[in-house]
């Protein structure tokens, strides 16, 4: 799948029909990730134009690692496979918002969790500091990804 070149027209960006997603210099998009079911955050990653467009094709939420520099399909090692049941994109579309039904352990997040955000930022005197959710992991990632994420 190819994607047209961005238009230059605010008003088509904005209003029109047509899904031209803008690309940051480095070739990618952001992509927020949710729960289809309760909206629940799960992820925020990103899509170069081949992620995008495999996506798009299989239903699979596909995304590049900017850690590894390469694209994986979410989900192939741990099972945790997210169906895309509906894409989004913001107002200048240079970014996407997938909503997912999760495969596997219902499991997003590679330290086992359901979601990324299982942590709070609080503010105090002594400077900020997270604060766990409770949410504890739903598999054992070593056993998913016995040579490291």
């Amino acid at each position: 799948m190819q994607f047209q070149p961005p238009s230059t027209d605010k008003t088509a960006l904005e209003e029109g029909e047509a899904f031209t997603p803008r690309f940051s210099a480095d070739g990618l998009v952001t992509a927020v990730v949710t729960d289809a079911d309760d909206g629940m955050v799960l992820m925020v990653a990103h899509m170069n134009v081949e992620a995008l467009a495999l996506t798009l094709e299989t239903g699979v939420a596909h995304y590049w690692s900017r850690s590894r520099n390469a694209l994986w399909k979410k989900g192939e090692s741990s099972g945790n496979v997210q169906q895309v049941t509906e894409i989004r994109t913001d107002c200048d579309q240079d970014a996407v918002w997938l909503k997912v039904k999760v495969a596997g352990h219902d499991a997003t997040c590679h330290t086992g969790r359901r979601s990324c955000f299982y942590r709070t930022v609080t503010a105090g005197d002594d400077g900020a500091k997270l604060v766990r959710d409770g949410e504890e992991p739903r598999f054992d990632p070593r056993q998913i990804y016995p040579g490291g994420e």
